[in-house]
């Protein structure tokens, strides 16, 4: 399927219930992707995937799930909100697709999968520049992405500034949207 908008991935936990805070912004930010005129990408499944998945399907728009089968056997399928399911063999695959066919990421609340995609998505951005290529904007949400972002950086001495971490979701959507507002 061919997507005219642009893609926004969106990491977080599997196993968020829907009764947490968590759920509740997973939804608006997906919703207020969708608003904002973005197509979105999750890991396809439940937890904050789902919940973002909902809100940017609940808004109209167009939702992506990046699944991998063999690695989540007890998980069948991709959320009932996702429209597009990529199917990948390894978890690796699954990251690597999600940040080939998005135009920015967006890290919300989750555990060491959230973390591998974050780290992921900001090592992409970093590497960026040995091609010539822009970095595509990678917003983190929450104190402790900010708290690991600023360790990381100084310990491993590396640009921190290519992880943009914000408070909440709306202001999550507002720095992805400001970011891509002259590239598309």
């Amino acid at each position: 399927m061919t997507i005219s908008s642009p893609v926004i991935a969106v990491f977080g936990a599997s196993q968020t219930p829907r009764d947490h805070p968590h759920w509740d912004a997973a939804v608006r930010c997906g919703a207020g992707l969708a608003d904002a005129g973005f197509a979105v990408a999750t890991g396809g499944y439940g937890g904050i995937m789902e919940a973002v998945s909902r809100g940017a399907s609940e808004a109209g728009g167009h939702v992506i799930g990046y699944t991998a089968p063999a690695v989540f056997s007890g998980r069948v399928g991709a959320n009932q909100f996702v429209v597009e399911e990529v199917a990948a063999e390894t978890l690796t695959e699954r990251i690597h697709a999600m940040l080939e066919g998005a135009d920015g990421a967006i890290a919300l609340d989750g555990s060491i999968g959230t973390l591998a995609e974050l780290v992921m998505a900001w090592n992409v951005a970093f590497v960026a520049q040995f091609s010539g290529a822009a970095a595509k904007p990678l917003i983190a949400v929450g104190d402790r992405w900010r708290r690991i972002v600023a360790d990381l950086a100084q310990d491993l001495d590396t640009d921190g500034g290519l992880v943009t971490c914000v408070g909440d979701v709306d202001a999550a959507v507002a720095a992805v949207s400001l970011a891509l507002t002259d590239s598309f």
